[in-house]
């Protein structure tokens, strides 16, 4: 009998060891999906990164627009025309053809062009923006996959282990060593057991097919499951991770590129305070002496009722606004990534305890109660709160894993640096 007994829990072992090599939905010898490739192949299907590279372009062609001279202007005249007396008819009409120019005074078009120059910065930085959610979106789905499927390994492994138990169950049963009732009992935690991977296993596919529509194609191979176990290593007990500033994070250029705007926009509306100036040269033929002359035209437009104080006060409350914006964002970043490093440092002390120390100490405790269980030593129902606390465990330590995955990736958004802006080039 404690040799049957024994076959049984060592196939269970030797199946839970196949199963875990295993990787669901993925054929034998595909290649592995790792996350690089996967946010590399979003990059090129994400609609937002198009937006950001379409604003990015929009901007290029609006510094274009803004370093344009204004349109000279054609301008034709008849004058003395369909009166009375000498006038009543076209001899002695006088004809005036020319062209007026707008000379832009006060800096106005380099104004401009400065203009166009901070929002296109800004259109770069909100392009790297959109980059990096996407990175971090891509690395979330990913981590929420390979933890999903992960789970469902230890599902199925808890539902072969049920299955065995109830096998030995029943054989305890009919040598008359057990009561029917520790077959039942077996039997409910199969059912369950069994339900939990069937559970799992709709979890699994959900999350790859989530991953796969992020991505923009399908994933026929496994992924990089060993992603979940790279943990940094310990550091001293209690201590924190070095502080990290906000300085030079995308969030924080973002804001200093809306100041620059509201610097280049008061900056416009100092210069708009200048009335330009329309000239232009015409030619005037008299017909009723078949004379040409010459016509010098200067029009030099009157402030009287809008002299561009209340453009000029309204850009300056817009710089006054974007400093602060500016001072509120330096602070929300600063205190985001305290947040960040304290739930990454604390995932990864989780991690570490949860699949190290205590993932062992179940794992041990469940093979002594295998071994009891089958000497006649201890009781199913020890046996089955081994078996249980093990299975608790082994989740604590994915999901401690993948907060961990996760937790690093929104730190990593958080402290993205800039790039220096490439002015469109």
């Amino acid at each position: 009998m404690k040799t049957v007994l024994a076959a049984l829990l060592a196939a269970a072992s030797c199946a839970a060891t196949v199963q875990a090599q295993e990787v669901p939905g993925a054929p034998y010898g595909a290649v592995t999906l790792m996350l690089e490739d996967a946010i590399a192949a979003a990059g090129g299907s994400a609609p937002a990164v198009d937006a950001g590279r379409a604003g990015v372009d929009a901007a290029i062609a609006d510094r274009k627009v803004a370093g344009l001279r204004p349109n000279p202007v054609a301008q034709g005249q008849i004058e003395n025309v369909m009166g009375t007396g000498r006038y009543s008819g076209i001899g002695s009409n006088e004809t005036t053809a020319g062209f007026m120019q707008t000379l832009e005074l006060g800096g106005k078009r380099s104004a401009r062009v400065a203009v166009a120059n901070a929002e296109l910065s800004r259109a770069e930085l909100q392009a790297a923006i959109i980059a990096a959610d996407v990175r971090l979106h891509v690395t979330q789905l990913y981590v929420e996959a390979v933890s999903a499927e992960r789970r469902l390994i230890a599902a199925k492994d808890q539902a072969r282990i049920a299955a065995d138990a109830l096998r030995a169950a029943g054989v305890r049963v009919q040598a008359g060593r057990a009561s029917p009732l520790e077959k039942q009992r077996a039997d409910v935690v199969r059912v369950n057991a069994e339900a939990n991977a069937e559970r799992q296993d709709r979890l699994a596919r959900a999350a790859r097919t989530n991953l796969q529509r992020r991505i923009g194609r399908a994933i026929d191979g496994p992924l990089d499951a060993a992603l979940l176990d790279r943990l940094p290593p310990a550091s001293a007990p209690y201590g924190p991770s070095a502080p990290i500033g906000p300085q030079g994070t995308l969030a924080l250029a973002a804001a200093d590129a809306d100041l620059a705007i509201a610097d280049a926009g008061v900056r416009l509306a100092k210069a708009n305070r200048t009335p330009n100036i329309d000239v232009g040269p015409s030619v005037r033929r008299l017909e009723a002496t078949k004379d040409f002359a010459a016509v010098f035209t200067v029009s030099i437009p009157l402030q009287v009722f809008d002299s561009g104080s209340a453009a000029l006060a309204q850009a300056g409350a817009q710089r006054t606004q974007a400093e602060a914006n500016r001072r509120v964002t330096a602070l929300d970043i600063e205190q985001a990534i305290t947040n960040a490093q304290a739930d990454a440092d604390n995932a990864a002390t989780t991690a570490r305890a949860a699949s190290g120390p205590a993932l062992q100490a179940a794992q041990e405790a469940a093979r002594i109660a295998r071994i009891g269980y089958r000497e006649g030593k201890f009781s199913q129902l020890d046996l089955l709160d081994a078996e249980r606390t093990l299975a608790e465990i082994r989740i604590v330590a994915i999901d401690a894993l993948a907060s961990y995955q996760i937790a690093r990736a929104q730190l990593e958004r958080l402290t993205a640096p800039a790039a220096a802006p490439q002015g469109g080039n």
